[in-house]
């Protein structure tokens, strides 16, 4: 819009906003015409009173007049403390009318993890994972815009949006072409940092962004004369624009006051007009704010106070004034533009309450609540929580008035706070709770109690912030107070965040410092079964007479209670990695279970022993030939883990691991798309971490075993698949899948020097299992032409330590390697011999490559034929051309 008059209903704050609404307008069309479409995302961006609300407004008033469905929220600058408080605003009342069974038809089996979020559900008893809260309210939003379609999300403010509204957001725009909605965003530039301002950045790089401008001279003159009348002069016309800098709220500002105070629109009154421009916002707006009353001012502190949900009867309640005295206030303030009536939600039957007010501007928010004397503020915030527990809010909503209170030696608070932030981990905001429990270390606690509030801060970060998990785990563990199973928990916990944060050494001296101060019995087992745990997990610990301890206290178990279970896992998985006999690990494994089943207080969701023990047991049958157990094992932790909710780290090495079982039973298609959904949860999880590296390891290892090796290489590319490598074990081998991938993509060189350093690698840790770590039978292969007595040398030792394993697989894999490097009836003979084996072997990818070898060998069309068909139900893409060009070829088959 330029000088010429508006329409009557449009605001003064969309002069020169064509570009921006035809950009609404063109989204609208394409939303509006088709329910499959995907959806769109616009970002309004622009500093304070540029119109950001205002083309909100005015989105929602052209999408509802083409019959669309407009739900909106915002942002607050006091509220950013509130978990979910504006998806909550955007997604609540459209739920809140509807009986628990309605509600649990719209959101699905999403019901629980995304109803406690949206305050329409009672939490669990445990703590919720946010990345799963996350997804379900994604999948919410996702079913209400099938139902509601065509469906307009507005959200304005988003630079004050709490951070877990943001987590959210960024991860719903990542899935529009998934859901036929339009999404409209208004933020400030600036003003976030941290983890908000990468999921903003992650919005804006997924939507249309305009960014506003200040108004030109021109249309700032005909605003001014729009407002004050065609008579306004162009001197007085250019100094509203000087005075205001073309910005559109201080411009209707200024205006309005010019107008109530009678003041000419001509070119000797144009002097006036910075004065007047001073008392319309700062420190003017508090004077004028002062002038209407001590009783007007105590309201709009009050109201600021509150910054969301104000009602005349709770500001009354809060500024000590009568009913009828917080009504007069109101009128006052509405008519002094400071308040105003919200703007509708857009949800049916859910409109504001009569009595509901907000600030006219944010700025105007900003101004009235830093406007009151800090005491008074801290004073009215306590009081504003009171009032909201008396309501029967709860902590978690009284928490962030809370927050803002003096420390002052108050049990009470120190309470409330615990519970408020057991009701933040409860809907997935652990953010927000360790706001909570950071805030009552200062009150400070009773000292019986500040040991577990410690304690209970160090649980809260234990994923988020190892670093400073551990500072606050040692001073609980250091301070009276912690006493028992909470103890033990505490230093269980200690040395998970050392491991997460690299600490190994430290990790495992914390255990066995615990374990030194118990008497022989259950606890001391416990702690000592974490120990080896931790020093199995991180190989650069293992040794020999690591391995030597473990069998000889666990030579000593029955399985009677969790701890001799747990001894006997690791013991058991110990065994395998080194490659002990196989008939052995699966005895030590089997005494692990309870009629074949997980024992009670050993499943996949309970915390005290974690995922490690588990996957330790599941792999362990894996490469021991139990495959069935394996994949039952890892498939029932895929279920536990969906249902719980936690789909996090827990789910993505669960997809990694069950991946790990399809690779080893050739279940290659299967294997991979569930490894490449362990990596998107891995990558969402945050990168070089040992679940990200599982599942990057475990898919560039299947794409090789298709045969797929430009993908495979692009993939290591593209995800980081090279050193350095983390001292974490890895499964399959991380140093024999990168010099097999060096190998097969032509890196003939680099690919020796990486199974060379696996070699070192197994030597350190005193042996290894060939099928776990098959780098001497790759290298044999790899040293046949340029080193064949070295290659001879390792396939030797290769089949030696596979008959020690004695597995079905291990022998058959070690053949196969000794008949590679033969020729003539050697070969055939070896080759033959491996198909016997692998034939017995629940391996088909093996079976399906030693079939084709020994067709080749031998020079069977038979057998070709029988391995082109394995290698097809395998997906072995690479096999089956290689089968098929023999076959093709012809020549010498029989």
């Amino acid at each position: 819009m330029t000088e010429g008059r508006p329409p009557a209903d449009t605001s003064a704050s969309l002069w020169e906003r064509d570009a921006e609404i035809a950009a609404v307008s063109q989204a609208l069309d394409v939303l509006c015409a088709d329910q499959s479409s995907a959806g769109s995302l616009l970002l309004v961006r622009g500093e304070a009173g540029l119109g950001k609300t205002a083309l909100l407004a005015e989105t929602r008033r052209i999408a509802e007049r083409r019959g669309c469905t407009v739900w909106s929220a915002r942002g607050g600058e006091t509220l950013r403390s509130v978990p979910f408080n504006v998806v909550r605003q955007l997604l609540q009342p459209a739920l809140v009318p509807l009986l628990p069974d309605e509600a649990r038809a719209y959101l699905g089996d999403w019901y629980d993890i995304a109803g406690p979020a949206l305050g329409i559900a009672d939490p669990g008893g445990r703590s919720a994972d946010p990345q799963y809260v996350c997804d379900g309210l994604v999948a919410a939003v996702h079913s209400l815009a099938r139902r509601r379609w065509p469906l307009v999300l507005l959200v304005d403010d988003a630079h004050w949006a709490d951070q877990e509204t943001l987590h959210w957001l960024a991860a719903f725009v990542e899935h529009l072409d998934d859901i036929s909605v339009l999404v409209v965003v208004a933020r400030r530039p600036g003003e976030v940092s941290g983890d908000s301002a990468r999921h903003l950045d992650t919005v804006a790089a997924a939507a249309g962004v305009s960014n506003l401008s200040a108004l030109t001279p021109a249309a700032t003159a005909g605003l001014t004369r729009t407002t004050l009348g065609r008579h306004a002069d162009d001197p007085f016309c250019r100094e509203v624009w000087a005075v205001t800098g073309g910005n559109p709220y201080d411009t209707v500002e200024l205006l309005a006051k010019v107008r109530d105070s009678e003041l000419q629109p001509v070119e000797a009154q144009a002097g006036e007009l910075r004065a007047l421009n001073r008392s319309a916002r700062g420190g003017g707006l508090v004077d004028r704010l002062k002038g209407l009353g001590l009783e007007a001012t105590q309201f709009a502190w009050a109201a600021a106070i509150l910054g969301t949900g104000i009602s005349v009867d709770m500001v009354a309640r809060l500024a000590g004034l009568s009913p009828e005295a917080a009504q007069d206030c109101a009128e006052l303030l509405g008519t002094a533009r400071i308040l105003t009536a919200p703007e509708p939600t857009g949800h049916r039957g859910v409109e504001p309450r009569p009595d509901e007010l907000e600030f006219v501007h944010p700025l105007i928010a900003t101004a009235v609540y830093n406007s009151i004397p800090p005491a008074m503020r801290t004073a009215m915030h306590g009081v504003a929580a009171q009032i909201v527990t008396e309501t029967g809010r709860g902590a978690a909503e009284a928490s962030r008035h809370l927050l803002k209170i003096h420390p002052d030696d108050d049990e009470e608070l120190v309470e409330q706070l615990r519970e408020a932030a057991r009701e933040h981990l409860a809907v997935g905001a652990p953010d927000a709770a360790r706001r909570c429990l950071e805030r009552a270390l200062k009150e400070p606690p009773r000292p019986e109690v500040h040991a577990h509030v410690l304690y209970e801060l160090g649980c809260a970060t234990l994923l988020t912030a190892p670093a400073v998990t551990i500072d606050h785990l040692q001073f609980a563990l250091g301070m009276p107070g912690l006493d028992g199973d909470r103890r033990v928990d505490a230093v269980i916990r200690l040395s998970q965040a050392l491991l997460h944060n690299d600490q190994l050494e430290e990790a495992v001296r914390t255990v066995e410092a615990e374990a030194a101060r118990h008497e022989p019995g259950p606890v001391r087992m416990r702690l000592q079964a974490v120990q080896f745990m931790w020093e199995g997990i991180h190989g650069e610990i293992a040794s020999p007479a690591r391995s030597q301890r473990l069998a000889e206290l666990a030579g000593t178990c029955t399985g009677r209670d969790n701890s001799e279970r747990a001894l006997l896992i690791l013991r058991g998985f110990d065994a395998m990695t080194h490659g002990e006999s196989a008939q052995e690990v699966l005895e030590l494994c089997d005494r692990a279970l309870v009629n074949g089943r997980l024992a009670p207080g050993l499943g996949w969701t309970d915390r005290e022993w974690g995922i490690e023990l588990l996957m330790m047991l599941g792999t362990s049958y894996a490469y021991a030939d139990r495959l069935d157990r394996a994949e039952s094992l890892f498939a029932e932790a895929l279920r536990a883990y969906t249902s719980a909710g936690w789909h996090g780290g827990h789910l993505s090495l669960a997809n990694a691991f069950l991946g790990l079982a399809y690779r080893r039973q050739g279940r290659l298609r299967d294997a991979e798309s569930t490894l490449r959904e362990a990596l998107r949860l891995a990558e969402r999880v945050g990168r070089g971490l040992p679940l990200y590296w599982a599942a990057i390891c475990g898919l560039v290892d299947t794409l090789l075993a298709r045969g797929h090796v430009d993908e495979a290489w692009s993939t290591a590319e593209r995800y980081g698949f090279a050193p350095p490598y983390p001292s974490t074990i890895m499964l399959p081998d991380i140093r024999t899948v990168r010099g097999r991938l060096l190998l097969a993509a032509g890196h003939t060189e680099d690919g020796i020097n990486e199974l060379e350093a696996a070699e070192k690698t197994a030597a350190s840790r005193g042996g290894h299992n060939p099928v776990l770590a098959p780098w001497s039978i790759d290298l044999a292969k790899a040293l046949a032409t340029q080193d064949p007595d070295r290659a001879a040398r390792l396939a030797a030792e290769a089949r030696r330590q596979a008959e020690r394993f004695g597995t079905d697989t291990a022998i058959g894999e070690a053949l196969r390697c000794a008949a590679a490097l033969e020729t003539g009836r050697r070969a055939v003979s070896l080759a033959a011999q491996a198909v016997a084996y692998l034939e017995a072997s629940p391996c088909q990818y093996e079976h399906a490559a030693a079939r084709v070898e020994y067709g080749i060998a031998a020079r069977s069309v038979a057998e070709l034929n029988r391995g082109l068909v394995l290698a097809r139900s395998c997906g072995a893409d690479g096999l089956v051309a290689q089968a098929r060009q023999v076959l093709e070829t012809g020549r010498g088959l029989r």
